[in-house]
């Protein structure tokens, strides 16, 4: 793992100013109410003075962080330095009360935990490394506690130890979470990002047919005006060898056009027939039919047990879907796919099968989720990051669908079974 990629460099990562500002401010906060509350309410002597200066310091950064920088997001390795000197001050304010002694010293997690959820690893690493430095040195170098150590009363050294070892657990474990948790969401949000753009290509395109049939309308009105003048204008002039030509050409081009635009209209009128219902036999010899275009491989179509035929709504989710499974068994594939059709009056079933090496162990359980790879030998060749299995996947459970994924025992690749409850299909799709 490099730099790059251990930083997060070409993300460009960063962190709402407000939403630090405002954590620190919580911080600051904090600390005056803890120290004003044990100076003046429980009599404690601490250092009120120097402590009250290390605060003041931290109001006078956040002052800045709030008002003096004018940019929203602040970028990762800024945002790391605000929270390095907030490790800082909470050190030096523990140093001078007590140490790791003082149950604030919990607190020392919180920079680091704040980085793994909305910095890179790099970040979020030297500031987990630099909190357990710091724990170290409060358990070495310290004020006595207040109140405690003034009466000579000493902690056992195991449970020192102890309070260390747990502290550290619990910051690796914190920050632990908030990386996979981060790196998750991330991910996620970036696969419905792409699922949105993918559907609205997929619903541009489909509406490029009707927007051709609106221009052809929308066109009628100002060719025929323009045909009626020409006409007019043949009649006065149309004796006139220097114009005769022309005006001829204009009426001609005009007819020309009125011609392709009734054509148009045409073929829209009969492709919204043809768009508008289909059946699933029909929808998937059209997909196949383009992959036989591009693929050797035999694509077969079993409709021996589709003992229930109706017609469906088309729409840009099923075709993807559809059409992604049935491309990841071609990809896959040795040289044979199958997919099979089952129906009866309460279920539509397709089966998507391949004798391919199947689905491989290592994903089995997480196929679906977006940025996945698998690392087995037989598959790593054509394995992409899981993004498109993703894509169908959620494509198909929007239109009602339920998916299974493990392996055909008759070809013995990979099988996908694809059950639709046909009410909620006529309903939904």
């Amino acid at each position: 793992m490099n730099i790059s990629t251990l930083f997060r460099l070409r993300e460009n990562l960063n962190l709402d100013r407000k939403t630090l500002a405002f954590l620190r401010w919580i911080a600051i906060l904090g600390q005056l109410s803890a120290l004003y509350l044990v100076f003046f309410y429980l009599k404690i002597e601490i250092p009120i003075i120097i402590t009250q200066l290390v605060i003041l310091i931290g109001i006078i950064t956040n002052i800045y962080l709030q008002f003096g920088i004018k940019s929203i997001l602040i970028k990762d390795i800024y945002a790391g330095i605000f929270l390095l000197y907030d490790l800082t001050q909470l050190t030096i304010l523990l140093y001078l009360t007590g140490g790791i002694y003082n149950p604030f010293s919990i607190l020392l997690i919180v920079p680091a935990i704040v980085s793994s959820t909305f910095l890179s690893m790099g970040t979020t690493i030297v500031l987990g490394l630099i909190s357990i430095f710091f724990l170290f040195c409060l358990t070495k170098f310290h004020y006595p506690l207040p109140g405690i150590h003034d009466q000579s009363i000493t902690f056992p050294t195991l449970y020192v130890v102890g309070y260390f070892i747990a502290i550290v657990i619990g910051l690796i474990f914190l920050c632990y979470f908030g990386i996979r948790f981060s790196g998750e969401s991330k991910r996620r949000s970036e696969a419905v990002n792409k699922l949105q753009q993918v559907i609205a290509k997929e619903y541009e395109l489909e509406s490029l047919g009707g927007q051709a049939a609106a221009a052809a309308h929308s066109l009628g009105t100002p060719l025929a005006t323009i045909s009626v003048v020409a006409s007019e204008l043949k009649k006065e002039m149309g004796q006139d060898e220097n114009y005769k030509k022309d005006i001829d050409l204009l009426i001609s081009q005009t007819k020309r056009c009125g011609d392709i635009l009734k054509l148009i209209s045409k073929k829209q009128i009969k492709e919204d027939t043809f768009f508008s219902k289909t059946s699933i036999e029909n929808l998937l010899n059209e997909i196949i039919d383009n992959f036989k275009e591009t693929s050797s491989k035999k694509i077969l179509l079993n409709l021996d047990k589709d003992k229930n035929k109706f017609d469906i709504q088309r729409s840009p989710e099923l075709i993807y879907g559809l059409r992604n499974f049935i491309g990841n068994a071609i990809k896959f594939s040795k040289s044979t796919v199958e997919i099979r059709v089952k129906s009866d009056p309460k279920n539509l079933e397709v089966l998507i099968n391949d004798d391919g090496p199947g689905f491989p162990k290592d994903i089995k359980e997480i196929i679906g989720e977006p940025y996945i790879k698998s690392k087995s030998d037989e598959v790593f060749s054509n394995s992409g990051t899981g993004l498109g299995t993703f894509l169908g996947k959620t494509f198909l459970e929007r239109k009602s669908a339920n998916l299974f994924f493990f392996k055909d025992t008759k070809l013995g690749g990979a099988c996908v079974q694809i059950i639709w409850d046909v009410q909620n299909l006529k309903l939904n799709v």
